[in-house]
């Protein structure tokens, strides 16, 4: 397979004739207008932990995660699923084989993204998603990363991406930059043999770099992530709002682009029902205890931290590992 098959194929499978036609699909999936390696993510205060998915087809679902993104089956059974890599949970699906599927429109998980340790670990699965056809729905150059958009056989988002160095992200009056130009496919594989599918499962260093949502009220969102849980806000921008730990360019993203005015999620459907956000230290999670209380969240105590519930029923489980 030659780089520019490769880049044909790719083109192919997001539905585009034109790197520019893909660029504007994940565009719309980051809601930017047209126009830092997971170590950095996973040292700040607060960093994404793990995600928990409600599927209908558990088989199906956790398949795909196995065989497209190339996580680890750590434990399976006939009602739930825990994939990682390295022995570390980044992914459980619960089997809710009555469940309906999550409408669009509803509040819940626009996507999770999954952080490459590095580039050349971002083209080695170009060319596995290209060698398997696996359908995708976008790509672009971030500034700030690179990354490639698909969805699972339920719908639920997947970003698959790599970070830039932090040195070359551009702040501005705590405000980062961002965009979704034309990802330059050609450089990108030109860092690993195309002609070769090497990518045979997830690298050990894989980790779920930031989460993305769907929420009723861009405002409320704020106030209960930002003010409540402690984020920090990054850039906001037409309908999306991007908080962080330790000014990374985003823990996590949240848009009403298809939510506006959503209101309490359904947990009898498919989708997300949680995701945890790891602690430093023990003191900033006591901290976020505290917060949570006065803001009058609704807190349940877990063994090795507390899980608190957004204005649209979205649990966040606030842990110290």
């Amino acid at each position: 397979m030659t780089a520019d098959l490769t880049r044909r194929t790719l083109l192919q499978l997001a539905g585009a004739t034109s790197l520019a036609m893909a660029a504007a699909a994940a565009a719309r999936a980051e809601g930017m207008p047209q126009g830092g390696g997971p170590t950095y993510a996973s040292r700040t205060p607060m960093r994404v932990g793990m995600v928990t998915l409600r599927v209908k087809n558990l088989d199906k679902v956790a398949d795909y995660y196995r065989d497209v993104i190339g996580l680890t089956v750590i434990e399976r059974s006939a009602t739930a699923a825990t994939l990682g890599t390295a022995g570390i949970t980044l992914l459980v699906l619960e089997a809710r084989p009555e469940a309906a599927i999550e409408p669009r429109n509803a509040a819940g998980l626009y996507h999770t993204a999954f952080l490459m340790p590095s580039r050349k670990d971002l083209a080695r699965w170009l060319v596995h998603a290209a060698s398997h056809r696996v359908p995708l729905s976008g790509f672009a150059d971030h500034l700030v990363s690179e990354s490639v958009y698909l969805d699972d056989p339920e719908g639920n988002g997947i970003e698959v991406y790599a970070d830039r160095d932090p040195s070359q992200w551009q702040w501005s009056e705590g405000s980062v930059k961002m965009a979704s130009d034309e990802l330059n496919i050609p450089d990108l594989l030109s860092l690993t043999n195309t002609r070769v599918a090497d990518y045979a499962k997830a690298p050990d260093g894989l980790r779920v770099g930031h989460m993305h949502l769907r929420v009723g009220d861009l405002a409320e969102a704020e106030r209960f992530y930002h003010g409540t849980v402690g984020l920090d806000p990054t850039r906001r921008r037409g309908g999306a709002a991007f908080l962080s730990s330790g000014r990374y360019h985003h823990h996590l993203g949240m848009n009403v682009w298809q939510s506006q005015g959503a209101g309490q999620r359904d947990d009898q459907t498919t989708g997300l029902a949680w995701f945890s956000l790891v602690m430093a230290k023990q003191d900033i999670l006591a901290a976020q205890e505290e917060r949570l209380r006065k803001g009058g969240a609704q807190v349940t105590a877990l063994a090795n931290g507390l899980e608190a519930v957004d204005p649209w029923g979205t649990r966040v489980r606030l842990i110290r590992v």
